[in-house]
C-alpha cells in the first residue's frame, strides 16, 4: 500500500439531490479509485478516495465541479493512511 494515497473529502454547497453521489461513484469507478461516498445530515457530501496519488488528486479536483446540477461551495480534504479499501460504493 506504499503507492496508495487516501483522501477523506467533505463537499459543501448544493450537493444533495443532484446525483452527486452517483456521479462520484461512476467517476471513481472509471478512474479505478477505491472508496465510498455518502450524504451527511448537514447537507454536505462525505467521500473517501483511495488509490494512486495522481488518480486520487484527480478525483479531488473533480469534486470541485461534481455532477452537472451541483453547485459546489467548498471542498475540504484530509489525508489519512491508506486502509486497503476495495471497490467504490455509495453508503447510506
Amino acid at each position: 500500500m506504499a503507492d496508495r494515497t487516501r483522501a477523506h473529502v467533505f463537499v459543501s454547497g448544493t450537493v444533495q439531490d443532484v446525483y452527486y453521489r452517483a456521479n462520484t461513484r461512476d467517476t471513481a469507478r472509471e478512474k479505478g479509485v477505491d472508496g465510498w461516498v455518502k450524504n451527511l445530515e448537514d447537507g454536505r457530501v462525505e467521500a473517501v478516495f483511495e488509490g494512486p496519488e495522481d488518480v486520487v488528486e484527480s478525483m479531488i479536483e473533480w469534486c470541485h465541479t461534481g455532477s452537472p446540477a451541483a453547485e459546489v461551495g467548498d471542498v475540504e480534504v484530509e489525508y489519512e493512511p491508506p486502509q486497503g479499501v476495495d471497490g467504490f460504493e455509495i453508503r447510506y
